[in-house]
Parts: C-alpha cells; sequence; structure tokens
C-alpha cells in the first residue's frame, strides 16, 4: 500500500494541498480464496486434534501356556529320585537270601536220609556176615558218613552259588535300572524347558503381531485426525502456484478551501477596485 501526498499553492490562494492514496492488492478472486482458506485453517485451529494413545500387546496365550508351564517345578523329579534311590540300594551289596533256593532244605534232608539208609544197609550186611560192629563195619559206617556230609555240603554251596549270581546280576540290573531312571528324569527336565521355549518363542511372534496391529491402528487414527490440515496444506500450495495478480485502488480528495484566506482574498480585491474607481474620477 503506497500514499501519495500532492501539494497546492500558498495562502494567496486560500486553498489547502490536496491527498492521493493508493493502494495495490491482489485481484479480488484470489484474496477473497486466500481469506477464505485462512478462515478454514483458523476454525480447524480451535478444535483439539484427538491424539490415540499408545497400546501395548500383552503375553499371548502361547507365552501365557509357556509361563504356566515355567511355573511348575519338579518335573521328572520323582523319575530322578526313584533312580537315585535304585542306585544307592544296589551299592549296599547283593541281598543273596532271597534268591536262596526255598527247597533246599528237602534237598538236604533227602541226601541226608540217602545216607541213613545206607548206613542201615551197611549194618544189616555186616550183621549177615557175622561182622557187626568190627573195626571194617566202624570204617565203612565213617566213610558213608563223611560221603553224605559231602554230598549235603556240595548242594549247599551250590545253591549258595546260584543265589550269589542271581543277587550280583540283580544288583547290577538295578544299577542300570537307577542310572536309567535318573536319565530319564534329566530328560524330562530338559523337554519341559524345550517346551517352554517353543512355547515363548510362536508366543512372543503372536505378540509382534498384535503390537502391529495395535500400532497400524493408531497410525491410521493418527492420519484420520491430519487429514484436514494435510488437505489445507494441499490447498495452501496450490494457491502459492498460482499466477500473482494485483489491482490498484487510487482514493483522491479535493482541495479544501482556507476561510481566512477567502476573506483576505476578498477584502484585497475590494480595495483595489475602490482604487481604480478613484482613480477615473
Amino acid at each position: 500500500m503506497s500514499f501519495i501526498f500532492g501539494g497546492g499553492g500558498g495562502g494567496g490562494g486560500g486553498s489547502t494541498s490536496g491527498t492521493q492514496v493508493s493502494i495495490a492488492r491482489e485481484a479480488p478472486e484470489v484474496e477473497s480464496r486466500k481469506l477464505a482458506l485462512y478462515d478454514q485453517a483458523a476454525k480447524l485451529a480451535t478444535n483439539p486434534v484427538n491424539i490415540p494413545a499408545f497400546q501395548v500387546a500383552g503375553p499371548s496365550g502361547l507365552e501365557q501356556a509357556g509361563f504356566t508351564q515355567a511355573g511348575t517345578t519338579g518335573v521328572g523329579a520323582g523319575t530322578t529320585a526313584a533312580g537315585i534311590g535304585s542306585v544307592l540300594g544296589s551299592m549296599q551289596g547283593p541281598n543273596i537270601a532271597q534268591f536262596l533256593n526255598p527247597y533246599q532244605s528237602y534237598v538236604t534232608d533227602e541226601i541226608a536220609r540217602q545216607g541213613q539208609m545206607a548206613q542201615n544197609q551197611l549194618a544189616a550186611n555186616a550183621v549177615q556176615a557175622g561182622a557187626f560192629g568190627g573195626g571194617r563195619e566202624g570204617v565203612q559206617q565213617a566213610e558213608l558218613q563223611r560221603a553224605t556230609q559231602s554230598n549235603i555240603g556240595q548242594s549247599l554251596a551250590a545253591g549258595f552259588q546260584n543265589a550269589a549270581q542271581l543277587a550280583a546280576q540283580q544288583q547290577g540290573i538295578q544299577q542300570s535300572a537307577g542310572q536309567l531312571l535318573g536319565a530319564l528324569g534329566g530328560q524330562q527336565q530338559a523337554m519341559q524347558q524345550a517346551d517352554i521355549q517353543s512355547l515363548l518363542q510362536a508366543g512372543g511372534v503372536q505378540r509382534q503381531l498384535g503390537q502391529q496391529a495395535l500400532d497400524a491402528s493408531r497410525q491410521t487414527q493418527l492420519a484420520r485426525s491430519y487429514e484436514p490440515y494435510q488437505r489445507l496444506e494441499f490447498l495452501k500450495g496450490i494457491m502459492t502456484n498460482l499466477p500473482t495478480t494485483q489491482s490498484a485502488v487510487t482514493a483522491t480528495t479535493a482541495p479544501g478551501t482556507n476561510p481566512l484566506a477567502q476573506a483576505a482574498g476578498s477584502g484585497i480585491g475590494a480595495y483595489a477596485a475602490y482604487n481604480m474607481m478613484g482613480r477615473g474620477r
């Protein structure tokens, strides 16, 4: 906007200077559209933008299952304890008594009975020969009794040796079983840990997908909230790229009349006329 002031004559003329005002502005159509865009922006700025809150995805179902399993303690403990007990029991030595032949006494009695029958027959033979009570009979009786006792001893030894072998085998089996149970208990624990890790890993993927969905929903809400501002920015860009046109408005004010100067001018004119008339006479 520019202002131009023009000047007039001095006091004799009796007039004041005129005023000329020039205003340069854009074309009315462009200016009205810019003002309307400004009004829209001002109105939009009065409305607060709804900023959605951040959300955090909670544990997924698989993760929760993993947490539950992780809280279950003592998996494989019973198997391991049984294995330890079995190994400790095997270290106490074989229990031979439980493997002794329960019919060993019948075998021993039968050997003794057979020996007694042989002694009786030996005595009967000595009576028939007329040598009963002699030295030869006594030697034969002693030899027969020794043989009988030897057979009983061999039978008992064989039964004991067989029981000892069975007890040793049982001890080895018990020790191996204990070691196997201990290993199985450890495997049960390892399998549970592997299951927990698998659940947590798969559940973590589920939770990440859930978090991505929450983040995408928030971004969508933000985009919708700022969409009006983006439209205004788009219109602003269009307005900026429009060709610039200007119109000029000029306002001119006519010079005003000074009453004092006008009165002085009138008096001087009358005085001059009077002098001219006097000279004419």
